[in-house]
Protein backbone atom coordinates (compact mmCIF):
# COMPACT_ATOMS: atom_id res chain seq x y z
CA UNK A 1 0.00 0.00 0.00
CA UNK A 2 1.30 3.39 -0.86
CA UNK A 3 1.82 6.08 1.70
CA UNK A 4 -1.34 7.91 2.61
CA UNK A 5 -1.54 11.40 1.26
CA UNK A 6 -1.81 14.08 3.93
CA UNK A 7 -5.26 15.55 4.25
CA UNK A 8 -5.29 19.18 3.22
CA UNK A 9 -7.45 21.26 5.48
CA UNK A 10 -9.03 24.27 3.94
CA UNK A 11 -8.32 27.45 5.83
CA UNK A 12 -11.26 29.55 6.79
CA UNK A 13 -10.92 33.19 5.95
CA UNK A 14 -13.25 35.61 7.64
CA UNK A 15 -14.88 38.09 5.31
CA UNK A 16 -15.62 41.70 6.16
CA UNK A 17 -19.13 42.01 7.52
CA UNK A 18 -21.73 44.69 7.13
CA UNK A 19 -23.38 45.94 10.30
CA UNK A 20 -27.16 45.66 10.00
CA UNK A 21 -30.05 47.05 12.04
CA UNK A 22 -33.76 47.85 11.72
CA UNK A 23 -35.54 51.19 11.99
CA UNK A 24 -39.34 51.40 11.85
CA UNK A 25 -39.43 47.98 10.22
CA UNK A 26 -36.92 48.91 7.49
CA UNK A 27 -33.48 47.28 7.31
CA UNK A 28 -30.36 49.43 7.18
CA UNK A 29 -26.70 48.52 7.03
CA UNK A 30 -23.23 50.00 6.87
CA UNK A 31 -20.75 48.13 4.69
CA UNK A 32 -17.23 47.20 5.69
CA UNK A 33 -14.25 49.53 5.87
CA UNK A 34 -12.98 51.31 3.86
CA UNK A 35 -16.14 51.79 1.76
CA UNK A 36 -18.44 52.40 4.76
CA UNK A 37 -21.54 52.85 2.64
CA UNK A 38 -24.81 53.45 4.50
CA UNK A 39 -27.60 51.62 2.75
CA UNK A 40 -31.32 50.92 3.04
CA UNK A 41 -33.05 47.76 1.84
CA UNK A 42 -35.54 48.55 -0.94
CA UNK A 43 -37.51 45.65 -2.37
CA UNK A 44 -34.80 43.10 -2.99
CA UNK A 45 -31.67 45.27 -3.10
CA UNK A 46 -29.59 47.63 -1.00
CA UNK A 47 -29.41 51.28 -2.01
CA UNK A 48 -27.21 54.05 -0.63
CA UNK A 49 -28.78 56.61 1.71
CA UNK A 50 -27.80 59.46 3.99
CA UNK A 51 -28.98 58.20 7.38
CA UNK A 52 -30.87 60.64 9.58
CA UNK A 53 -30.43 61.06 13.33
CA UNK A 54 -33.39 58.75 14.02
CA UNK A 55 -31.88 55.96 11.91
CA UNK A 56 -28.51 56.30 13.64
CA UNK A 57 -30.26 56.34 17.03
CA UNK A 58 -31.85 52.99 16.16
CA UNK A 59 -28.40 51.67 15.26
CA UNK A 60 -27.13 52.70 18.70
CA UNK A 61 -29.92 50.72 20.37
CA UNK A 62 -29.43 47.64 18.21
CA UNK A 63 -25.68 47.41 17.67
CA UNK A 64 -23.91 46.60 20.92
CA UNK A 65 -20.37 45.34 21.59
CA UNK A 66 -21.14 41.85 20.26
CA UNK A 67 -22.46 43.23 16.97
CA UNK A 68 -19.60 45.68 16.57
CA UNK A 69 -16.79 43.21 17.32
CA UNK A 70 -16.67 41.34 13.96
CA UNK A 71 -17.13 44.59 12.05
CA UNK A 72 -14.23 46.29 13.84
CA UNK A 73 -11.87 43.39 13.09
CA UNK A 74 -11.50 44.81 9.57
CA UNK A 75 -11.00 48.42 10.65
CA UNK A 76 -7.44 49.85 10.98
CA UNK A 77 -6.11 49.78 14.54
CA UNK A 78 -5.94 53.57 14.90
CA UNK A 79 -9.55 53.94 13.74
CA UNK A 80 -10.65 51.06 15.97
CA UNK A 81 -9.08 52.72 19.01
CA UNK A 82 -10.79 55.99 18.13
CA UNK A 83 -14.21 54.35 17.74
CA UNK A 84 -13.78 52.53 21.06
CA UNK A 85 -14.16 55.88 22.82
CA UNK A 86 -17.77 56.11 21.65
CA UNK A 87 -20.68 54.01 22.78
CA UNK A 88 -24.00 55.66 21.95
CA UNK A 89 -22.73 57.68 18.99
CA UNK A 90 -20.26 55.17 17.58
CA UNK A 91 -22.13 54.97 14.27
CA UNK A 92 -21.90 58.76 13.88
CA UNK A 93 -18.20 58.62 14.74
CA UNK A 94 -17.70 55.88 12.14
CA UNK A 95 -19.39 58.01 9.49
CA UNK A 96 -17.25 61.04 10.37
CA UNK A 97 -13.93 59.24 10.31
CA UNK A 98 -14.80 57.28 7.17
CA UNK A 99 -15.80 60.42 5.28
CA UNK A 100 -13.06 62.64 6.72
CA UNK A 101 -10.05 60.39 7.50
CA UNK A 102 -7.81 63.47 7.41
CA UNK A 103 -9.34 64.43 10.77
CA UNK A 104 -8.28 61.25 12.56
CA UNK A 105 -5.29 62.79 14.34
CA UNK A 106 -7.21 65.85 15.58
CA UNK A 107 -10.34 63.91 16.54
CA UNK A 108 -8.25 61.40 18.45
CA UNK A 109 -6.74 64.24 20.45
CA UNK A 110 -9.98 66.25 20.73
CA UNK A 111 -12.75 63.61 20.41
CA UNK A 112 -15.50 66.00 21.59
CA UNK A 113 -15.13 67.77 18.24
CA UNK A 114 -16.53 64.64 16.58
CA UNK A 115 -20.08 65.49 17.64
CA UNK A 116 -19.85 68.88 15.93
CA UNK A 117 -18.57 67.37 12.69
CA UNK A 118 -21.27 64.68 12.79
CA UNK A 119 -24.00 67.31 13.32
CA UNK A 120 -22.69 69.79 10.76
CA UNK A 121 -25.84 69.75 8.62
CA UNK A 122 -28.03 70.90 11.50
CA UNK A 123 -25.46 73.35 12.84
CA UNK A 124 -24.97 74.96 9.43
CA UNK A 125 -28.57 74.60 8.29
CA UNK A 126 -27.72 72.78 5.08
CA UNK A 127 -29.98 70.21 3.38
CA UNK A 128 -27.22 67.71 2.63
CA UNK A 129 -23.87 66.50 4.00
CA UNK A 130 -20.72 68.48 3.32
CA UNK A 131 -18.00 65.85 3.76
CA UNK A 132 -16.06 66.90 0.66
CA UNK A 133 -16.16 70.51 1.81
CA UNK A 134 -14.87 69.56 5.25
CA UNK A 135 -11.95 67.71 3.68
CA UNK A 136 -11.20 70.67 1.42
CA UNK A 137 -11.34 73.12 4.34
CA UNK A 138 -9.00 70.91 6.35
CA UNK A 139 -6.56 70.59 3.47
CA UNK A 140 -6.54 74.36 3.10
CA UNK A 141 -6.63 75.58 6.71
CA UNK A 142 -6.27 72.59 9.03
CA UNK A 143 -8.38 72.01 12.11
CA UNK A 144 -8.82 75.74 12.73
CA UNK A 145 -10.47 76.07 9.33
CA UNK A 146 -12.82 73.25 10.27
CA UNK A 147 -13.67 75.02 13.54
CA UNK A 148 -14.51 78.19 11.66
CA UNK A 149 -16.57 76.24 9.10
CA UNK A 150 -18.58 74.75 11.99
CA UNK A 151 -19.24 78.17 13.47
CA UNK A 152 -16.85 77.67 16.39
CA UNK A 153 -14.13 80.16 17.35
CA UNK A 154 -11.03 79.16 15.39
CA UNK A 155 -8.71 79.43 18.38
CA UNK A 156 -6.40 77.35 20.53
CA UNK A 157 -8.72 78.07 23.46
CA UNK A 158 -11.57 76.27 21.67
CA UNK A 159 -9.39 73.26 20.96
CA UNK A 160 -8.10 73.17 24.54
CA UNK A 161 -11.62 73.30 25.97
CA UNK A 162 -12.88 70.53 23.67
CA UNK A 163 -9.84 68.47 24.63
CA UNK A 164 -10.79 68.78 28.31
CA UNK A 165 -14.34 67.49 27.85
CA UNK A 166 -14.43 64.26 29.85
CA UNK A 167 -16.96 62.41 27.70
CA UNK A 168 -16.45 62.77 23.94
CA UNK A 169 -20.13 61.96 23.38
CA UNK A 170 -21.47 65.47 23.87
CA UNK A 171 -25.27 65.43 24.21
CA UNK A 172 -26.70 66.85 20.99
CA UNK A 173 -28.82 69.35 22.90
CA UNK A 174 -25.63 70.99 24.20
CA UNK A 175 -23.81 71.38 20.87
CA UNK A 176 -25.43 74.68 19.93
CA UNK A 177 -25.41 76.18 23.47
CA UNK A 178 -21.74 75.31 23.96
CA UNK A 179 -20.91 76.77 20.55
CA UNK A 180 -22.60 80.00 21.63
CA UNK A 181 -20.75 80.04 24.96
CA UNK A 182 -17.39 79.63 23.27
CA UNK A 183 -17.88 83.04 21.65
CA UNK A 184 -18.16 84.70 25.06
CA UNK A 185 -14.80 85.69 26.62
CA UNK A 186 -16.08 85.20 30.16
CA UNK A 187 -17.30 81.68 29.41
CA UNK A 188 -14.04 80.79 27.68
CA UNK A 189 -12.06 81.95 30.71
CA UNK A 190 -14.27 79.91 33.07
CA UNK A 191 -14.11 76.75 30.94
CA UNK A 192 -10.35 77.04 30.50
CA UNK A 193 -9.94 76.88 34.27
CA UNK A 194 -11.54 73.41 34.35
CA UNK A 195 -8.92 70.71 33.71
CA UNK A 196 -11.75 68.21 33.21
CA UNK A 197 -15.14 69.34 31.92
CA UNK A 198 -17.81 66.89 33.03
CA UNK A 199 -21.45 66.56 32.01
CA UNK A 200 -22.37 68.31 35.27
CA UNK A 201 -20.29 71.33 34.27
CA UNK A 202 -21.90 71.38 30.84
CA UNK A 203 -25.38 71.20 32.31
CA UNK A 204 -24.64 74.14 34.60
CA UNK A 205 -23.04 76.21 31.84
CA UNK A 206 -25.39 75.35 28.98
CA UNK A 207 -28.72 74.90 30.76
CA UNK A 208 -29.96 78.49 30.29
CA UNK A 209 -29.17 78.35 26.57
CA UNK A 210 -30.48 74.83 26.09
CA UNK A 211 -33.83 75.54 27.79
Amino acid sequence: MGAMKPIRRLKKFALPLALTWSHCGVMYRVTAWPEVSFERFYGDEWMGVTPGEDVLASAAQTCGPLEWRPYLEFVPAAVREFLARFRITRMEALQVIARCPVLLEELTEYPALTGYVAAHMGLRGTPGPGWDEINAVHDRSGVFGVLEWLGLPASRQTIAILGNVADPELPKKFLEPLRTLLWEPGAIFALQRMPVITDRHLVRCCHPLAA
